[in-house]
Parts: C-alpha cells; sequence; structure tokens
C-alpha cells in the first residue's frame, strides 16, 4: 500500500512538471511574437493588429502567471495560510482581466478615432502577419492540447482565442488586398475588443464573486440541507454556509441538530455519511458542527 502511495505521489509531479514546461515555453513563444506583433502593427498602419498585439500582451501576463501558480501549485499550506496557496490563480485571474479590460477601453477609444479619419494600411504586410499569427499561437495551442489542469486549460482557451482572431484578420486583409476597404480594418478591432471585453468582464464577475465569498454556483444549499434532513439521528440542519477557495475547491460548514446524544461510532458514522453527501453535491471540505435541539433552541432563545 505504502509503495504504491508513493507511485501515484510521484506521477502527479511528473505530470506537473510536463505542463510547467509546457506552460513555459506557450509564455515565451506569446511573448516573442507580441513584441513582433507590435513592431509589425505600426509598420502596416493597422489598428487590428495593434488592438490584437494589446491583447497578446495581456495574454503573455496571463501565461507569465499561469506558468508561475503552476510551479506554486504543489505548496504546502503553512501558518500564514492555512488554506493554502490556491488564491493565487485568483490574484492572476484579477490582474489580468483588469489589463485586459483597460486596454480595450484604450483599443474603442483608438478605433473610433480611426472610424472618422480612415487610413490606408499595409494589407499585404497584414497577410503575412495573419500567418505568423496563427502560426505562433497555434502551435503553442499544439503544444498545449493535451494538459489537464484546470490551468492549463484557461489557458489554451486564451491561445485558442488568438488563432481565431487571427484568422478573421487574415480574412479580413485579404478582402483589402482586392480593394479600397481600409474601413475593415477599425471595424475588426472593434469587433475582438467588443468579444474580448464581453468575455473579461464575465471573467471578472465571476473573479470578485469569489473574493467575495458568495455561494458557488454549482452549489445548491437548499437541496444539501433537504438531502442531509433525511439522514437518520438528524432533526434539523442550519447555519449552512458555501464558499470556494479559488473556483474549484468548495468548502462549507453546517450545524447538525440531533434529539439525543448517540455514542461515539454512530456519531462519526454519521459525519462520514454528511461529507459522502456533500462530497457528491460539489464540496470538497466540510466543517460540521454536531449540537442536541435542546442545545439549539437556548442558543436561539427560544
Amino acid at each position: 500500500m505504502e509503495s504504491g502511495n508513493h507511485g501515484q505521489h510521484h506521477e502527479h509531479h511528473h505530470h506537473d512538471f510536463s505542463e510547467t514546461e509546457t506552460l513555459g515555453g506557450a509564455f515565451f513563444l506569446n511573448l516573442t511574437f507580441t513584441l513582433i506583433e507590435i513592431a509589425g502593427g505600426l509598420w502596416t498602419n493597422s489598428v487590428a493588429i495593434i488592438a490584437d498585439a494589446l491583447h497578446d500582451a495581456g495574454d503573455s501576463l496571463a501565461l507569465g502567471l499561469a506558468w508561475y501558480l503552476q510551479k506554486a501549485s504543489g505548496k504546502e499550506r503553512d501558518q500564514q495560510f492555512s488554506y493554502g496557496y490556491g488564491r493565487l490563480s485568483l490574484l492572476a485571474a484579477l490582474i489580468n482581466g483588469m489589463v485586459l479590460l483597460v486596454g480595450s477601453f484604450v483599443i474603442i477609444m483608438h478605433v473610433i478615432a480611426r472610424f472618422f479619419a480612415s487610413q490606408a494600411v499595409d494589407a499585404t504586410g497584414m497577410v503575412w502577419l495573419s500567418l505568423l499569427g496563427i502560426a505562433f499561437n497555434g502551435f503553442a495551442f499544439w503544444r498545449n492540447r493535451s494538459s489537464q489542469s484546470l490551468n492549463a486549460k484557461m489557458v489554451n482557451w486564451h491561445l485558442l482565442e488568438d488563432v481565431l482572431g487571427w484568422t478573421i484578420v487574415l480574412i479580413g486583409s485579404i478582402i483589402m488586398h482586392f480593394g479600397d476597404y481600409s474601413w475593415l480594418d477599425p471595424l475588426m478591432a472593434l469587433g475582438v475588443t467588443l468579444f474580448i471585453l464581453w468575455n473579461v468582464s464575465k471573467s471578472l464577475g465571476r473573479v470578485i464573486k469569489i473574493f467575495l465569498q458568495s455561494n458557488p454556483e454549482d452549489v445548491d444549499l437548499l437541496a444539501i440541507e433537504e438531502e442531509l434532513r433525511l439522514l437518520k439521528n438528524v432533526e434539523d440542519i442550519h447555519d449552512v454556509h458555501a464558499w470556494s477557495l479559488d473556483g474549484k475547491y468548495h468548502v462549507l460548514s453546517l450545524h447538525v441538530v440531533i434529539n439525543h446524544i448517540i455514542d461515539s461510532e454512530t456519531l462519526a458514522l454519521l459525519k462520514n455519511q454528511i461529507r459522502e453527501h456533500t462530497r457528491k453535491m460539489g464540496i470538497d471540505h466540510a466543517t460540521i458542527e454536531v449540537e442536541l435541539s435542546s442545545e439549539a433552541c437556548l442558543l436561539e432563545n427560544c
């Protein structure tokens, strides 16, 4: 038994190390292309490419933080952080969201100005940059495709979004190559920016709700109470509170009222049943306080 546990532990860390390497590679690829993209956007005079460059700069920050957090994810809880370091991922999400939010508003102001004073763009240069963007981001997406952690999967959505964004720019630049459709450039920039703004706003809303310790979206407290009241020896359930550590790890605390003192073995069985039921309903950690009905009545001054 003991050697089997060690084997699983080693395999887990090997898998984490592989994902860390993949995220590191994606970060450096994205950062390199972001610098190329900024220069290319200025060269082609394309506000769409500059808009995507700002978005990619935010993605580079996201990838860098994700890379760091993946390396730090194995750190055990300590006296300073008794729940561990999982909320660092929320802090990273908040920083990334704010960067993308501010950047999106800056781009929208530039795009509006460009609508009223259209400028010629280098459509041929945009085609080459688009192909380069699809290649860079597509390769990073391909390298990261088999990663299993939620952190890595979120990064993959960033990369896939970049591939789709560059595909849109490629189609638009090909159209502009065959005619005077310079208005397509700010239109594409506006479309991509609004799409990013919409999704970032939704993500930030979720992050803020988790920071404010709102009830996790996938946890039904009323259903938990109703199910636990059906257990043997349970008279009532109250003071039920749930919150999420990082959007994935959910914590629950509750008071269980029993009508008479039961032996320690039956009490332990009851607690295990409660933990089993709550685990099936999305709870990772449950803190259970057991009290007599007379005790609950005294606490409530009834």
